[in-house]
């Protein structure tokens, strides 16, 4: 039987060759996937993105003049990840050194990536340094230089109380009424300080011999000159320069006594702590006992001995130079102090409610606490 090649036989054999063909092929693809997939050994190899080589990076620590640095503290830290992370992978690329006798440090087995490096040493200020390491570079760091550190030092300024109370003291010296009258033993400091015996007799001193003090002594003296006190005295020039001298006399007596000698030797303030404050009749029973009481140099109110007694001595010492007629022995002392201490309560008023009004350079800050 002889086949023919043309007719539906050969047209059914040719289709069928080529559907085995293209069910070999898909089979074929198919099989070499799933293999692929299955054994991924079999795939051709390619190495992990994250492979890479380690490097090293090293430098030198030198100060400002060139001199290197033994003994700095360098730390790497790789960025993007915390120095404080205590993790077995962040140690492994956080490490600190410190630096050779040569100023030399190094660094080996790096990995790959950007990195900071701080480095501080004793006496120098903190110095950052940051790069990028390449896959098995060997990075070399330029010199670092270490600044000397900037010395801060806080140095409290404060005053002792004797310098206090000195600087208190030139502020009462420049106290005059109507800005000519001294009145330096009254204190308008809202802390006053307690003044050394030294302070209380400069005080007295320029007291006595301000020439304020001279002309209203003569005032004085013209006063009783004029009403014949102390008659003994006699008038005329001669009656008046023994009234000047008496005067005088009482004036630097009562001062040195009452204000610089009895306040050293008891520990007591001779001054006036002007009150200020509160209602009118709590400020008037104050000023009126302070003719009588006074602050010590323990801060403490106590009795005025000093004022008292020095008034009592000024008192007593007068009947030396006053006419032998107007000597009274005990009795003139005695009234003597009584007008001292009057005169006192009086002065304290008008310090209380008027003289700082009339005072130009009064310190213008918060009342003395009294």
């Amino acid at each position: 039987m002889i086949l023919s090649n043309k007719g539906p036989c050969k047209k059914s054999l040719t289709r069928k060759f080529r559907g085995s063909i293209l069910g070999i092929g898909s089979i074929t693809c198919l099989t070499l996937v799933f293999l692929s997939l299955a054994f991924p050994a079999l795939a051709p190899s390619q190495p992990p993105p994250d492979e890479r080589l380690l490097g090293s990076i090293s430098g030198t620590v030198i100060d400002r003049t060139g001199a290197v640095v033994a003994g700095a503290r360098v730390r790497l830290t790789r960025q993007g990840q915390s120095p404080n992370d205590q993790s077995p992978n962040n140690q492994s690329t956080n490490q600190e050194v410190l630096s050779g006798d040569n100023g030399q440090f190094s660094f080996a087995n790096i990995p790959s990536g950007p990195f900071e490096l701080t480095i501080t040493s004793a006496g120098f200020a903190a110095q950052p340094s940051s790069g990028v390491l390449h896959s098995g570079e060997t990075y070399i760091v330029p010199p670092i230089v270490l600044a000397v550190a900037t010395a801060l030092t806080e140095v409290r300024v404060g005053l002792s109380p004797l310098e206090v109370a000195q600087e208190q003291v030139q502020d009462e010296e420049k106290q005059r009424v109507l800005g000519f009258i001294p009145n330096f033993y009254v204190s308008y400091a809202p802390h006053p300080a307690p003044l050394s015996s030294k302070q209380k007799f400069a005080l007295a001193w320029k007291t006595v011999v301000d020439p304020v003090s001279f002309g209203l002594i003569g005032v004085i003296a013209g006063i009783q000159q004029s009403q014949n006190d102390f008659s003994g005295y006699g008038q005329g020039a001669e009656g008046y320069a023994k009234r000047y001298g008496a005067s005088y006399a009482n004036f630097i007596s009562g001062t040195f006594i009452g204000s610089a000698i009895l306040p050293s030797i008891l520990k007591q303030d001779p001054r006036y702590f002007y009150k200020g404050t509160g209602s009118k009749r709590s400020r008037i029973l104050y000023a009126l006992a302070n003719s009588v009481i006074c602050k010590g140099d323990n801060g403490n109110w106590q009795p005025n001995y000093s004022s008292i007694l020095g008034n009592l001595a000024a008192g007593a010492i007068s009947n030396i130079y006053y006419p032998a007629k107007d000597r009274d022995g005990v009795g003139l002392t005695f009234e003597g102090g009584a007008i001292g201490i009057g005169a006192t309560a009086g002065a304290n008023l008008i310090q209380e409610f008027l003289i700082r009004k009339l005072t130009p350079k009064a310190p213008n800050n918060d009342p003395a606490k009294p």
